[in-house]
């Protein structure tokens, strides 16, 4: 062969034929060695051949035989035939198994002057060119079309004279508009007929952006004519409603080794007091180093008779622990004066981590009125001298609701530490973990609990705020809460018992695992409506090329999968599908209570986990935070420890390759969903977010197709039918409306919008407001941008 390639003429078409007959043999390569072992682990057997004739074809080219071009040919005529009969017409899924290759069809027509006698050539390269065009035009409309909403149903029309009971109105009072959480504003100025006009009205920097870990996550207040917000290390502001000029500001001094995850602070809180006295009305926070701050909401000066000079440490009886080991990130809520409030304890690092109490302080004294330790119901106050509150229950993260009327907080709780190890928890913990409890608010008992996973080892906590509603049933509106949940499943309960109000099953689920006595044979499933997408297969697997996909298809071979609820394994991996990202986070869910529509958006990502033996993982330096062994930088870098149970734990969030940084399962990896109140039906569902901002090796793609990414932060929705919605990776803020589920509206961000958004109304104008500050794990551009949006004024 290469006798014969030296006697060829030295020309350079001639050399740049070798080249690509060349690069043909180093990309069959791997191809065949790895389609030979994907054969062999019982998976796909394309790629073998595949392999074979990429080899056959590059040393014919190389040979500068026309052969080579012909077997090419026929092989990318296989392939479109193997990829149809795989995945159909699915746009998205057909990417690494035909864009790739139609490229290097162009190039194999390129080479056809070289190989082929002058007459012959424009045979072939028009029916190789008319082939090329019918793959990437059909590619094109396929995944243009994937980006638009599929409707199942209409959404109702708005009863004449419908009320909105829990509305936000003129002000945004709540973290969720109200403690009911709707994120609802009957505001109807802006609409769909004007939306198109939207412009930025003003925009405030904080100044305050942490160098790593950034992620601010926060929604604003607000009250009478002035926004309220906390900054990522919890610097608390007032900015005029109007204008968005800063008012005042306190600086609480957050030490940066008090940052857990992230220098979040989704946002603060207000409590109305009587007289005209300081410090009647009151902005409250909790911080990232767990202490309770009470400013003047029209001074912004501390609070004297709130603790220490308006602050109180909320870490007293919690016993010892690591700077960043317990924060406060979420605003707490406030019912009939009591301010309840939960901690993010540090995931992953020791069993005996300190207590994820729930504490209960009075809005003005601060006196501590009671305190729910999970495990030791008995007491309501401080542990007694030389004790602690139960170390290592379950927490309160994220953002409470509440009921003013009956005197209810509802608390979405995580797991207990050591998230993926079950073996040492007690009956209290397996009976609260992963559960919606609701406490009397005056005397912090227990009033019933609800539990969404039962011995929770797959990071399953409830991260999302319960929404409050009258739900219709055949004797009338029952008071109800919506609870949605990471594994996607979303509940209705009556509010008053804690009794589902739409049914729920207690299905089987795979046992096995590293510790099978220890896993359930059932978990709960609701049959109201799910986020949660079918069990993923091989052909589920992406990338940026067909050797990309084959790598997927051999870890997914490799691993453990046996649908959800796959239980843990060691050393070798698992798949957790959804992931603990998964279904509905923080952010949670909006409500139009008028429309009787439900908003969710949602993630669609499987982890790629496996637990690590503890002497193997000492050997890989997964050291605690408050060990001097500990490698420096990002938490999430190295794998999670779990000091005190057998294992550690490695987990691959949203499971990427390595080496292009592309996720594993083909898009969508993130959704938005409409769902009728009434019967749980879903009306339209697509893809949310584009891939604009997202490409291999990290290099944004710019394409403003909707592949649907990971996203984080909520939705609110108006009267006026409208969504407002950041929260994707894309960096867009968006209007998108609730009758199609089409974008009608949208706006780049400065920085990534993982937050969700607030609307009120001053001097007879309605704003927009989204937090710009981009978020570290979401690999979102930071920022410390606050933005307003409102019709243009007109003369």
């Amino acid at each position: 062969m290469m006798r014969d390639l030296w006697n060829k003429p030295s020309d350079v078409k001639g050399w740049a034929v070798c080249m690509l007959g060349l690069f043909f043999i180093l990309f069959g390569l791997p191809m065949l060695i790895g389609g030979t072992w994907l054969i062999s682990i019982g998976g796909s057997w394309y790629y073998l051949p595949a392999g074979m004739a990429f080899i056959t074809s590059g040393v014919l080219l190389m040979q500068r035989k026309r052969i080579g071009a012909t077997v090419y040919g026929i092989f990318f005529v296989v392939t479109v035939i193997w990829s149809l009969f795989e995945v159909g017409l699915n746009g998205w899924a057909l990417v690494p198994r035909l864009f790739g290759l139609s490229i290097l069809l162009l190039l194999v027509l390129a080479t056809l002057p070289v190989l082929q006698p002058a007459a012959s050539v424009r045979r072939f390269a028009v029916l190789g060119l008319g082939g090329f065009a019918t793959v990437v035009v059909t590619l094109g409309i396929l995944l243009v079309n994937a980006g638009r909403p599929t409707v199942h149903g209409a959404v109702p029309v708005v009863p004449a004279n419908s009320t909105a009971p829990m509305a936000a109105g003129v002000d945004w009072l709540a973290y969720g508009g109200t403690y009911g959480a709707q994120r609802f504003s009957s505001l109807t100025q802006i609409d769909r007929d004007n939306v198109d006009q939207l412009a930025r009205a003003w925009e405030y920097q904080t100044g305050d952006l942490p160098s790593e870990r950034w992620g601010a996550e926060t929604t604003p207040l607000k009250i009478d004519d002035t926004v309220y917000l906390c900054s990522a290390r919890n610097i608390l502001i007032a900015l005029d409603a109007r204008t968005g000029k800063e008012r005042w500001r306190h600086n609480p001094e957050i030490a940066d080794e008090s940052i857990p995850y992230a220098a979040a602070c989704r946002g603060v809180s207000y409590f109305a007091g009587t007289g005209t006295q300081a410090c009647a009305n009151r902005i409250i926070e909790g911080t990232l180093d767990a202490r309770l701050i009470a400013v003047d909401a029209g001074t912004g000066a501390p609070c004297d008779d709130f603790g220490d000079n308006g602050s109180v440490d909320t870490k007293r009886g919690m016993g010892k622990m690591a700077p960043g080991m317990v924060s406060i990130t979420s605003p707490p809520t406030i019912v009939r004066g009591i301010v309840v409030v939960g901690h993010q304890i540090l995931d992953g690092e020791r069993r005996n981590a300190p207590s994820g109490v729930i504490q209960g302080f009075d809005a003005i004294t601060d006196e501590l009125r009671w305190a729910w330790d999970l495990a030791r119901p008995d007491r309501s106050g401080m542990p007694p001298e030389g004790e602690t509150y139960t170390r290592g229950t379950a927490n309160m993260w994220t953002i409470a609701s509440g009921d003013e009327q009956l005197g209810l907080v509802y608390l979405p709780l995580g797991n207990s530490a050591a998230d993926y190890n079950s073996r040492t928890r007690t009956l209290p913990e397996n009976e609260f973990a992963s559960s919606l409890v609701a406490l009397d608010v005056t005397t912090g008992k227990l009033v019933w609990s609800f539990q969404t996973v039962h011995m929770d080892v797959w990071d399953y906590d409830l991260g999302s705020q319960g929404t409050l509603v009258d739900f219709p049933t055949e004797t009338g509106p029952v008071p109800a809460l919506i609870l949605p949940s990471k594994q996607g499943e979303i509940y209705v309960l009556d509010r008053r018992t804690g009794q589902s109000l739409t049914a729920v099953e207690e299905r089987p689920v795979p046992a096995g695992g590293v510790e099978p006595e220890q896993r359930t044979s059932t978990q709960p499933f609701s049959l109201f409506n799910t986020l949660r997408k079918k069990d993923i297969t091989e052909r589920d697997m992406w990338g940026m090329s067909p050797i990309d996909q084959m790598l997927c298809r051999i870890q997914f071979r490799e691993a453990t999968y046996n649908g959800i609820y796959t239980a843990p394994t060691v050393d070798t991996h698992y798949i957790e599908y959804p992931g603990y990202n998964g279904g509905s986070d923080w952010g949670g869910v909006s409500l139009d209570p008028q429309r009787g529509v439900i908003i969710a958006n949602y993630n669609d990502m499987p982890n790629y986990n496996r637990l690590v033996p503890r002497a193997k993982a000492d050997r890989l330096g997964w050291f605690p935070r408050d060990d001097p062994r500990k490698p420096k930088g990002d938490p999430k870098d190295e794998g999670a420890p779990q000091i005190g149970v057998p294992y550690a734990v490695d987990v691959n969030a949203g499971w990427r390759m390595p080496y292009t940084g592309l996720l594993c399962k083909q898009p969508p990896w993130g959704g938005i969903r409409a769902i009728d109140l009434n019967s749980g039906k879903t009306l339209w569902d697509r893809p949310f977010g584009t891939a604009r901002a997202n490409g291999p090796f990290g290099i944004p793609s710019m394409l403003p197709l909707e592949i649907g990414t990971p996203n984080n932060g909520g939705s609110v929705v108006t009267a006026g039918g409208l969504i407002f919605i950041a929260a994707a990776t894309d960096n867009l803020i968006r209007a998108i409306d609730i009758t199609t589920g089409k974008t009608v509206w949208q706006d780049v961000l400065p920085a990534g919008g993982q937050a969700t958004p607030m609307i009120y109304e001053v001097d007879g104008r309605q704003y927009i407001v989204i937090t710009a500050g981009g978020h570290h794990f979401m690999e979102t551009p930071s920022g410390d941008y606050i933005i307003a949006y409102a019709l243009p004024v007109i003369d």
